[in-house]
C-alpha cells in the first residue's frame, strides 16, 4: 500500500527543511488513516485509531470505547410512557429550559443531567462490562478493540485523508515555527524582501514569512525585491492564518543588539547599555555604562577610529549616533545627555522632575538641535523635562556695563 522508501524521503525532508519531526507526520498519516476508514466503513459515534508502522508498512486499525456508567450517560427507554416521558425530559435537558418551561411539560428534569450525553454502544462501555474485558478499569478509561483491515478506500475518503495530513503537517509546522522564532524575540534576524504591500514589507525566513510594518520601518528607505534586510525580531505570535512574526527596523532595540554584534563588551557583560532612545533615520543617543573602570564604555561602542559605530550607521542608513557614558548622578547625566553641546551648569528640580540646564549662548542652537531634537532626546533618555538657557559672552556683558556707567 505504502512505498517506505519514499515516505521515508519525505520524513526526512520535512524535517531538516522545515523542522517537523517523524513522529509529527507519522502522527498524521495514522490520523489520517483512521479518518478515511472511519468515513468509509464506521458508524456514527464510533471512534477509529490506527497505527502505522514505519519499518513494515503495516497498518492495524482499532476501535476505542469510553467506560461509562450512570452518572455519565442517559439510557433510552423504549416503551409506551416511559418513552414519551423521557423524550420530553431530553428536550428539557437539551435546551436548557428554565424551571417555568419544565413545569410546563410536566416532566422532572434532575439538574445533573444537564451534563450528560445520550449512551452510544459504539462510543461508550457500561463499567461492569469493562471490567470482563480489564479487571481494573475505571470510569473515562478506553477499552480498545481490534477491527478488521481493509485495503480499499473511497475517493472520498482518500480526499479526506489527504487533507488531514496536510492540515495536521501545518498545525506541526506551526508549532515548530512557534518553538524556533518564540525564543529569539529580541534579537536580530535577516530575511529576503518577497513582496511589499501597502507600504509593508513582508520577508522571507526560509520557513515562515515575517513582516516588516510600515510603522517599523526607518523613514526614507527603500526595499526591492530579493534584497536582504536584517531588523529586531519584536513578536511572535500563534494567528488564525499561522504564525505571525513583526520586525522592527526603527525600534531601539535593534539599535542596542547592532552595537552588541559589534562591541564584544556588551555580549560579555563588561558595558552595559542603559538607554537608547531614537528618531530612526535621523538622530539617536546611547548611554553606556561600564562595569570595570579600566574600560571605556564610550571608546568600546566608537571602536578603533570609529569602526564600530560607523558600521552600526551604514546599517541605518547614515543615522547619527551620540554615545554618551551612563551616571547615576542626574546633573552629570543630564549635562553629558546634551551633547555634543557644552554645559555650563545644571540645576534640578526634584518636585517637579525638570532641570534647568544653562549654556554659553553661542551652545544654545547646538544644545536644543535641529527642531528641538536634541533636547528632545536628551529629556527621553534620562527622563527630565529640560529647560535650556543661555549667558552672554564676557564680553558683551563688559560692553552692556560700560554703556550703563556713562550713561
Amino acid at each position: 500500500m505504502f512505498d517506505l522508501k519514499v515516505i521515508n524521503s519525505v520524513l526526512e525532508q520535512l524535517q531538516e527543511e522545515r523542522g517537523i519531526p517523524k513522529e509529527k507526520i507519522i502522527e498524521a498519516i495514522e490520523a489520517a488513516l483512521a479518518t478515511a476508514y472511519k468515513k468509509e466503513y464506521g458508524k456514527k459515534g464510533q471512534i477509529v485509531r490506527a497505527t502505522f508502522n514505519l519499518n513494515t508498512g503495516a497498518t492495524e486499525f482499532s476501535q476505542v470505547k469510553i467506560v461509562v456508567d450512570e452518572t455519565k450517560v442517559l439510557f433510552e427507554k423504549k416503551e409506551g410512557e416511559e418513552a414519551e416521558k423521557e423524550e420530553k425530559t431530553e428536550k428539557v435537558v437539551k435546551t436548557k429550559k428554565s424551571k417555568k418551561a419544565a413545569e410546563e411539560t410536566e416532566t422532572p428534569v434532575n439538574p445533573d443531567d444537564e451534563f450528560k450525553v445520550h449512551f452510544n454502544p459504539e462510543h461508550h462501555i457500561l463499567l461492569d462490562d469493562a471490567k470482563k474485558i480489564k479487571k481494573d478499569a475505571k470510569i473515562d478509561d478506553e477499552i480498545v478493540f481490534p477491527l478488521e483491515v481493509k485495503g480499499d478506500y473511497g475517493r472520498i475518503a482518500s480526499q479526506t485523508a489527504k487533507q488531514v495530513i496536510i492540515q495536521k503537517i501545518r498545525e506541526a509546522e506551526k508549532v515548530s515555527v512557534l518553538g524556533e522564532y518564540g525564543k529569539r524575540e529580541g534579537e536580530i534576524v535577516s530575511g529576503t524582501v518577497q513582496r511589499l504591500e501597502r507600504g509593508n514589507v513582508f520577508l522571507d525566513m526560509g520557513r515562515t514569512t515575517a513582516i516588516l510594518p510600515y510603522e517599523e520601518q526607518i523613514p526614507g528607505e527603500r526595499y526591492r525585491q530579493g534584497e536582504r534586510v536584517h531588523a529586531v525580531l519584536l513578536k511572535v505570535e500563534d494567528g488564525a492564518r499561522g504564525v505571525f512574526i513583526k520586525l522592527s527596523r526603527s525600534n531601539p532595540k535593534f539599535l542596542e543588539k547592532l552595537f552588541a554584534q559589534e562591541a564584544p563588551e556588551v555580549v560579555g557583560g563588561t558595558v552595559v547599555i542603559k538607554g537608547v532612545v531614537r528618531e530612526a533615520g535621523s538622530r539617536s543617543k546611547v548611554a553606556a555604562s561600564s562595569n570595570d573602570e579600566h574600560v571605556d564604555p564610550v571608546g568600546s561602542l566608537v571602536g578603533q577610529r570609529g569602526v564600530r559605530v560607523s558600521t552600526v550607521m551604514s546599517e541605518l542608513g547614515g543615522e547619527k549616533i551620540d554615545i554618551i557614558e551612563w551616571s547615576a548622578d542626574p546633573k552629570k547625566y543630564i549635562e553629558e545627555s546634551l551633547s555634543p553641546a557644552k554645559v555650563q551648569s545644571v540645576e534640578i528640580d526634584e518636585a517637579e522632575h525638570k532641570a534647568t540646564v544653562t549654556v554659553a549662548e553661542d551652545q544654545q542652537s547646538l544644545a536644543i538641535g535641529k527642531g528641538g531634537q536634541n533636547v528632545r532626546l536628551a529629556a527621553k533618555l534620562t527622563g527630565w523635562r529640560i529647560d535650556i538657557q543661555s549667558t552672554k559672552p564676557e564680553k558683551d556683558t563688559k560692553k552692556d556695563d560700560d554703556e550703563d556707567e556713562s550713561e
